[in-house]
């Protein structure tokens, strides 16, 4: 698995998620010295001692690497320009990786872009549920999204796409992700992850902003802005 996958992860005052996000990942099948990269910009204290506390405890199995971050686009730039493996996963702090085979199962695709559905809090899985329909009619279309927290690269399509562009402050993954010729949908219920950014924002914030992504999907001015996403 190491000479095949390198994890980027972004990373902004986690907490303990970056902690959980990491255990699972070492729990991976086969991944033993996969390198894992954490982009960080975390400014307190707390969430700091959980990533020192993260490469401490892991660093027996996992080859971990922290390197200065920023906002996600800009992490996961940084992040993919030390890959030097045939495919890289863009993963979220807050994605735990319940499925130990998920990476490997992934890997038997050998196309441009793998991703998977999530499951969340109880009270708000409907509305991924609600997501992994738009999802599929997207892909269908021709206009794929894979959401940042979950994003598995064949290293060359994610460059031949111009990879990620730091100047995006919202919905970089969309960016990207609707550059790929060719995208996957793995189906899974073993990846899970908060329901903050529905709990922050609210559905129909969230629903609007989508269908705006979509109608300005080759329009770079509008993902450089943050749309109060971050507020």
């Amino acid at each position: 698995m190491k000479e095949k996958i390198t994890i980027v992860i972004p990373c902004k005052n986690e907490m303990d998620n970056i902690y959980e996000c990491v255990s699972f990942i070492a729990k991976q099948t086969g991944i033993v010295g996969t390198k894992v990269i954490i982009a960080d910009t975390s400014d307190e204290q707390q969430s700091l001692w959980w990533i020192r506390k993260t490469q401490n405890e892991f660093n027996y199995s996992l080859n971990i690497k922290v390197i200065r971050g920023g906002f996600p686009a800009k992490a996961r730039l940084k992040g993919s320009k030390l890959v030097i493996t045939p495919y890289i996963l863009f993963l979220d702090a807050d994605i735990m990786l319940q499925d130990k085979s998920i990476l490997e199962e992934c890997l038997v695709y050998n196309t441009d872009l793998v991703t998977v559905p999530f499951q969340t809090e109880e009270g708000f899985n409907w509305i991924f549920r609600l997501f992994d329909i738009q999802q599929r009619i997207s892909n269908w279309i021709g206009t794929p999204f894979a959401v940042g927290g979950f994003q598995f690269w064949k290293t060359e399509a994610y460059w031949k796409t111009g990879g990620y562009d730091e100047t995006h402050l919202f919905a970089e993954d969309y960016w990207v992700s609707q550059r790929a010729e060719v995208m996957k949908i793995h189906k899974t219920k073993g990846v899970w992850t908060s329901a903050r950014r529905f709990k922050n924002k609210g559905f129909f914030y969230m629903f609007i902003l989508s269908i705006k992504c979509y109608i300005n999907r080759n329009n770079t001015s509008f993902f450089q802005k943050h749309h109060n996403y971050w507020i």
